[in-house]
């Protein structure tokens, strides 16, 4: 299995955003039509189609990658790289025994959630070795600059790389927790935290065994299509008390995006609108982020896609 990066090989074309509830950015209003009855209407209709189940309120569902970084690891280029194609070498020998069931503490109860292995944990986490090339360090009894591939399924993802490549470095394991945006509210989680030589924070695996995890529904869009000048967003990018950032998708040509956004007690909708362009342009996705400020603190209300109907996830920016 091989992580890969979204969107890869995609131009993108990233401006920034900063918006009251339901108001664009900037000091002058958009240029063309108010599309705020558009979404409104749109809004309004997805809100009333989100039906979870009932998991969704009383187990677990995580609304992020089940790899997270709980501080800031001191990224270079190269781990920056190697982090996110999931590139690692163990130094210790992984614990194969799965420990006690764990414990999820939400807001409005505590589940008890079995466990696995830190061994179960680190072959999800690595995804294999880097590519042969200059400037990395060589697996243990070969030469640096030579193959590192590991005892096992690992082989390189590549043949050639541009630039210097290194994997990072395990040298501890430890069980702990970890913060994770889930459909009950952020809480911290039992997870695996694996020290990296290369980085200035433990990389952590979620531990919560897959028969455990509930998935997010797909939602129901209000429609076939968005009428045209709204977008739809993508992904959220942080959540800090009633201020949400998040990503929204659009033409390579259109104006700036104006966020938008539909609170209800349960769910938020959001998205945005855009003013498109009129002459020729090149058929491209530029992912552009956003924020808007809420009434109230998001708690465990879901964050809706206003195209898709789906709830958000979670990625780091």
């Amino acid at each position: 299995m091989r992580r890969s990066l979204a969107l890869l090989g995609l131009p993108l074309l990233v401006l920034s955003g900063c918006a009251a509830p339901g108001a664009g950015s900037g000091s002058a209003p958009p240029a063309g039509p108010d599309q705020r009855p558009a979404f409104t209407q749109r809004a309004e209709e997805v809100a009333g189609r989100w039906r979870p189940g009932p998991q969704w309120r009383t187990g677990y569902v995580p609304l992020q990658d089940a790899t997270v970084l709980a501080g800031d690891p001191g990224f270079t280029d190269e781990t920056k790289v190697a982090f996110a194609a999931g590139w690692y070498r163990d130094q210790i020998r992984m614990p194969a025994a799965a420990p006690p069931d764990g414990t999820i503490r939400f807001p409005d109860g505590v589940l008890r959630v079995p466990l696995v292995s830190a061994a179960d944990a680190y072959a999800q986490l690595d995804q294999g070795d880097p590519p042969t090339c200059d400037g990395r360090p060589g697996a243990p009894g070969r030469p640096a600059g030579g193959p590192t591939t590991e005892p096992g399924p690992d082989a390189p993802a590549s043949t050639t790389a541009p630039t210097p490549c290194v994997p990072l470095t395990v040298t501890a394991a430890r069980l702990g927790t970890a913060p994770v945006w889930t459909s009950r509210g952020r809480v911290d989680v039992p997870a695996w935290l694996f020290t990296v030589d290369e980085l200035s924070v433990p990389v952590a695996r979620l531990a919560v065994a897959p028969r455990a995890v509930g998935e997010a529904p797909a939602g129901a869009a209000g429609g076939p299509q968005l009428p045209d000048g709204l977008v739809a967003a993508q992904e959220l990018r942080a959540v800090a008390g009633n201020r949400l950032d998040y990503v929204v998708g659009v033409g390579a040509c259109d104006g700036a995006p104006t966020p938008l956004l539909l609170e209800r007690p349960d769910v938020v909708v959001v998205g945005a609108s855009v003013v498109r362009s009129t002459g020729i342009c090149t058929a491209q996705l530029a992912l552009k982020p956003v924020s808007v400020t809420l009434a109230a603190p998001l708690g465990a209300r879901t964050v809706l896609d206003v195209g898709s109907g789906a709830p958000l996830m979670v990625r780091a920016g």
